[in-house]
Parts: structure tokens; C-alpha cells; sequence
């Protein structure tokens, strides 16, 4: 018999997650937007319309399931994890929300439920990666360059948003922490720009973001680690423009008599620009690499990923690298191979062999393909 999944959240990640879930399980797609729902007619897919924001109809709502798929916007993650493991409800979880995680551990452990948080792409793949290496290597240092972006560049901005724009927005001002030496650094998002050629795409601009997240708790035996955030050059500086005029605040100013959220009125004039138009294609590039000493060797190992929309299906890159890993994780828990109870960041999940393993062919079975290179 097979097992029941529901997906909260149905917009482009969350479509590519049932689509692809619903090959092997039986799943329900839930989303507050009816258009959004609407995506799934003529599939296997079940559609239920649902406001997550009322958590006991939400509650109620994943009652009959085995495992939920959390694919919210931050701003609501925390929140709907709580319910889900209040529950009693296994989850995998792509929201990416703010706050701490482990500040649910002590509540999941006491549920006896799993719950794998920021399995995406990086933060989620990159976690994989290192979680891994950690276990057969003393690290030195860990750097991934990640970034999804439009193939045509269209003035202004250069980018469009396939997660949530609001989540994208607190990419531009959440303060970016990085290790250096085994001290934590902080410094403001968009900072020490720098520009970096990858093949197959050319140069693109990176700069800090606060990726590492659950990383510098869990990694805290590893000295240099950073993430940063890649969007074609130039595009930072009309970011930094916006933000230190103040148009990402969330502090209202009176317009007319009127308070008025600046990042409302922001949101408003940048989402329809920043929105990919029917058949527009974008790319997601990544590349990770981890230094250190292996069986007393200096090893470097590099993980270089280039993925493009697929034009048989038009699901998004960023769809496909995010959400197939989370559809991977699902698989490993929902099939009781990857079951330790409590709060698991992606880290946890590339500790053993075998499920590493998994995970990469996983990835290879749907055209997702990591190219390693060892030196």
C-alpha cells in the first residue's frame, strides 16, 4: 500500500516536489492560492486548499498523512514545523524560515518524530556534501558559491525570483555570518563583492550571504567556512542602492498621512519584474570546495554543479536542484533508513555512506548531476 505524503506550499518548488513524489506515493498538494492548485489538474496529484496560517485546520489537515512536505515561505516555517511535530508527524522541510531550528529539538524528540529542516539545494545539498566529508576527513575549509539566475539578462536587475521574493529580499538584508579562523564573522549581506568565472556560464558576481546557518553550529571543528550568494556583475550595487535608502525596511514611515511598510511598497513595484515570464529559461550554478587532510594527505575535493530548466517538462532549475533533494530526503525517511529523531539539518543526512550515495543518484536519476573532482 502506498504511503500518503501531503506538500504544503504549491508554487514552483512545491509543484516540482509533488510531481515528482507522486511517482512512487500517494500525494496531496495544498496551497492557500486556487490558481496555484489549479497546476495539477489533469496529473495524480490531489489538490486541497489550505490556510496555513490557521493551524488547527492545519493540524487537521495533515492528520491522515505519514509524512508531510513543508514548502512555505520563511516567514511562516517556524510556525507550521511547530504544528507539524505538535502533530506527531514526520517532515522534510525546504521553508528555510529564520529562526533557529534547534529550538524545536527538545519538542520533536519528545514527539519521537524526524524532521530534516533546509533541504534544498545550499542550504540542503551543500550540507549533504560536507556532512560527508566531515566524517572521513579533517577539514580545513569549506566554500560554496551558489546562485540561481535567467538565462537572458533583462535591465535592471538581472534576476528573477523563483522562491518566494520576500525570502529572496532577506537574502539583501539579514547580516551574513561566515567562520574564519573558528571565530564566527559577521558582516552586512552584499558585502566583499567579488567576481569569479565558472564554466559553461562566465564571470558572475559573488557576495556574503547567510547561507551557513544550522553549519556553524554543527561544524563548529571546521576554521574557514563560508557561503555566498552569486548573481551576475553589477547587480549588487543596485541592491546595496535599494537597501541603504531604506527601501527594504520593515519600519513604517508616514506617506500622507498614512504608515506604509517600505519593504511593502518595494515588494509591490519589484515582484512583477523580478517574476520569470511563461517559457523563460534560468540556470542554477554551484561549486563547493573542501580542503583539508585525509589519511594524513591534503585533499581537495570540488563539486561543481551547472543545471538548467528542463525544456521537456519547463520545470525550473531551481525547482529541480532544490526540490529533488528534498524528495530525495523523503524517500530515506519515510522509508525508516534515515530515522534519528529530533531536529536534523541536511548535515546529519550525509553522515553515512550509503545514504550519501542515495542522495547523488537520486539527484543523477533526474538529471541533476554533481561533477566531482578530487585532488
Amino acid at each position: 500500500m502506498k504511503k500518503e505524503i501531503i506538500v504544503l506550499g504549491s508554487g514552483l518548488v512545491g509543484k516540482a516536489m509533488a510531481l515528482d513524489l507522486a511517482n512512487d506515493f500517494n500525494v496531496t498538494a495544498t496551497d492557500l492560492n486556487q490558481e496555484a492548485l489549479n497546476a495539477f489538474k489533469n496529473t495524480n496529484v490531489k489538490t486541497l486548499q489550505l490556510d496555513f496560517s490557521k493551524i488547527d485546520a492545519l493540524k487537521k489537515a495533515i492528520e491522515p498523512f505519514d509524512l508531510v512536505v513543508g514548502a512555505v515561505p520563511g516567514f511562516m516555517g517556524f510556525q507550521t514545523a511547530k504544528a507539524v511535530i505538535e502533530s506527531g508527524k514526520n517532515m522534510v522541510d525546504i521553508s528555510f524560515f529564520p529562526e533557529d531550528p534547534f529550538l524545536l529539538d527538545d519538542l520533536a524528540k519528545k514527539n519521537n518524530v524526524t524532521i530534516v529542516t533546509d533541504c534544498g539545494v545550499a542550504p540542503g545539498m551543500g550540507n549533504i556534501i560536507l556532512g560527508y566529508h566531515n566524517q572521513r576527513m579533517k577539514i580545513e575549509k569549506y566554500e560554496c558559491l551558489v546562485g540561481g539566475l535567467p538565462v537572458v539578462r533583462e535591465w535592471p536587475y538581472e534576476y528573477k525570483a523563483v522562491f518566494s521574493p520576500i525570502d529572496v529580499i532577506e537574502e539583501y538584508i539579514r547580516p551574513a555570518r561566515y567562520v574564519q579562523n573558528s571565530a564566527v564573522v559577521i558582516k552586512e549581506a552584499l558585502s566583499d563583492p567579488e567576481n569569479i568565472y565558472f564554466d559553461g556560464v562566465g564571470t558572475l558576481e559573488s557576495w556574503n550571504s547567510d547561507g551557513l546557518r544550522s553549519l556553524i553550529k554543527t561544524m563548529h571543528n571546521i576554521p574557514n567556512m563560508i557561503e555566498k550568494t552569486l548573481r551576475y556583475p553589477g547587480c549588487v550595487e543596485y541592491l546595496r542602492v535599494l537597501r541603504d535608502s531604506g527601501f527594504f525596511s520593515y519600519d513604517a514611515v508616514e506617506v500622507n498621512g498614512q504608515q506604509v511598510r517600505p519593504i511593502d511598497v518595494t515588494a509591490k513595484l519589484l515582484f512583477p519584474k523580478w517574476k520569470l515570464k511563461p517559457g523563460e529559461e534560468e540556470f542554477t550554478v554551484m561549486r563547493i570546495i573542501i580542503e583539508g587532510k585525509e589519511k594524513g594527505q591534503a585533499k581537495k575535493h570540488q563539486y561543481y554543479l551547472l543545471d538548467r530548466t528542463e525544456k521537456e517538462t519547463g520545470i525550473l532549475s531551481m525547482a529541480r536542484t532544490t526540490g529533488y533533494t528534498c524528495t530525495g530526503a523523503v524517500h530515506l525517511v519515510i522509508d525508516g533508513r534515515f530515522n534519528r529523531k529530533g531536529i536534523n539539518p541536511p548535515e546529519y543526512l550525509g553522515e553515512q555512506e550509503d545514504h550519501f550515495q542515495f542522495m547523488l543518484q537520486h539527484l543523477k536519476d533526474r538529471g541533476v548531476n554533481y561533477n566531482i573532482e578530487t585532488q
